[in-house]
């Protein structure tokens, strides 16, 4: 991949309205810290680093920092928008270095088809959207995968299903949940009308014995009486 150079301009001058006439001219205040240096307070370009950051590395994109003649190799650690308008506020570059692991967040992308969960009307949930890792600068991958190809209905791919590239870890809990296979609202909804119908049916069916057991104004159905009667006379001959 080549090498991402990014000039930085010092001596901005500081203040809400001056960052506010920079930003309209297309430059962002930013600051430079990290390595137990001296932070530096810089401001770039917005299109050159949009440029930078829109590659496949993304947001991890390791950057070469450019002040007054000297490169700093860096990454970007925030990006502040505005609320409403999300215009770019400000953006925050950490140093780094080449020979020690920096810790970031890089987004996590299910592959596969989970076809029993599908073929049982359910669907797979996505719980975890990015992983924090530890990797050397050079080492950063862009995205990690999750296989969820033998995902079945409340079955879960977890952080230790994960395949990390090798030389990257991660402290997040092994046991956390990246991806759950469920049953969709819409089936929820349908087994429950199902339901509904067989317990009315069922009931239905209990009144309709129920009447047939019965004669006009609630009195025994035919055979009914003779049958007590018959029992009554078997009881008094014996």
């Amino acid at each position: 991949m080549d090498e991402i150079v990014l000039t930085a301009e010092t001596g901005r001058s500081t203040g809400t309205r001056p960052s506010r006439r920079g930003r309209t001219a297309g430059h962002i205040p930013a600051v430079l810290y990290g390595l137990q240096q001296d932070p530096l307070t810089v401001s770039i370009e917005w299109s050159e680093l949009r440029r930078a950051i829109t590659t496949e590395a993304g947001l991890n994109a390791i950057i070469h920092l450019e002040v007054g003649g000297e490169k700093h190799m860096s990454i970007v650690r925030e990006i502040q928008r505005h609320p409403v308008r999300r215009d770019v506020l400000h953006v925050d570059f950490v140093r780094i270095d080449p020979d020690q692991d920096v810790t970031v967040d890089v987004s996590i992308v299910m592959v596969g088809e989970a076809k029993e969960v599908t073929d049982n009307d359910g669907m797979v949930d996505q719980n975890l959207f990015t992983l924090t890792i530890s990797a050397a600068p050079d080492n950063i991958p862009t995205e990690i995968e999750v296989d969820i190809s033998e995902l079945t209905i409340g079955d879960s791919a977890r952080v230790i299903d994960l395949v990390l590239p090798e030389g990257v870890t991660t402290d997040v809990d092994p046991d956390e949940a990246v991806a759950v296979g469920t049953i969709t609202r819409s089936t929820l909804e349908a087994m429950a009308a199902e339901e509904a119908a067989e317990a009315a049916a069922l009931a239905a069916e209990l009144d309709i014995e129920g009447a047939e057991g019965e004669g006009e104004d609630g009195e025994p159905a035919e055979g009914a009486g003779d049958a007590s009667a018959e029992d009554s006379d078997d009881s008094d001959s014996e």
